[in-house]
């Protein structure tokens, strides 16, 4: 996976029942500013860290190729 300072993936853990249960959430976030951080793609339900690990790298990298897809797109903009 590339590194990136704009974009990075968050894992959290919430309890869904008393019996226990967990349940791990996978978000895609974005830095709009030094101190705000925007929620850019979220899903929920995995049952556990692996798999949303496995989510969050493969959206990332779908991020981060969009990314640099843009960037390129809006160079050959400014020259013609």
């Amino acid at each position: 996976m590339a590194a990136s300072k704009k974009y990075e993936s968050r894992l959290t853990e919430s309890v869904v029942s008393e019996g226990g249960l967990q349940e791990w959430t996978a978000e895609i976030i974005r830095r709009a500013s030094a101190k705000k951080i925007v929620v850019s793609k979220s899903q929920g339900g995995f049952a556990s860290e692996a798999e949303a690990q496995t989510w969050a790298e493969k959206e990332l990298a779908v991020f981060l190729e969009l990314n640099e897809r843009n960037k390129i797109k809006s160079r050959n903009k400014k020259r013609d």
